[in-house]
């Protein structure tokens, strides 16, 4: 995925005319970071069209697949309850893309650690972001996490990772010890997915 001048503007009108323009900018042999993102942006939530994907858990956050973009990505949409964060973590050399379909969502960059992982990691950065707001990190840029910091209101957020992960390191921001972990789905395709671990869904 390249960053060139951007020479075609998406707008997409709706979530099912966004996986569609998705589709058509994945066929092409190099992809646009600056164009996915406006794209991204381009899309104003309605919930009547992501309601059905939305699963929530009470305990932890949940990742839901939308749409598996070919094996060239996938679209998924994760849900928040009050309170309800991520750990720090990596990309596995992916580019992510999230925007906020509901609330808000506090994001926390961090620096990679040293080598030896034996210290306090270093805060780079930290912004709240809203309903509509569209943001995009890879591990060229650091770590980070993500955190639904109302105890009041649910949060829901859009995704987009190309290429597609099912594994991450999660990092103590106390000593920068990292931890490969395995990621599953809550549900895909609005259905709820089968897990006999009790660690179903996402890195906590």
């Amino acid at each position: 995925m390249e960053q060139p001048v951007q020479t075609e503007t998406w707008k997409a009108q709706s979530l099912e005319e966004l996986v569609r323009i998705l589709h058509q900018i994945f066929a092409e042999d190099k992809v646009s970071v600056d164009e996915v993102q406006a794209l991204m942006e381009s899309y104003e939530s309605n919930p009547e069209e992501w309601l059905q994907y939305a699963k929530f858990d009470q305990y932890r956050y949940t990742r839901n697949l939308v749409d598996n973009g070919n094996g060239k990505f996938n679209l998924m949409i994760l849900c928040w309850g009050e309170g309800h964060g991520s750990s720090i973590h990596d990309h596995t050399d992916s580019h992510c893309f999230m925007k906020i379909l509901q609330g808000n969502l506090k994001e926390t960059l961090f620096e990679w650690p040293g080598k030896k992982g034996n210290g306090e990691m270093t805060k780079k950065s930290e912004r709240v972001l809203r309903e509509n707001q569209c943001a995009y990190i890879n591990d060229s840029i650091g770590l980070h996490r993500v955190e639904n910091i109302s105890h009041t209101e649910p949060a829901v957020s859009l995704h987009l990772y190309s290429p597609p992960f099912d594994t991450c390191n999660t990092f103590d921001q106390r000593t920068g010890h990292k931890h490969k972990v395995t990621m599953t789905f809550y549900s895909q395709f609005g259905e709820r997915t089968v897990c006999v671990s009790t660690r179903c869904g996402a890195p906590h």
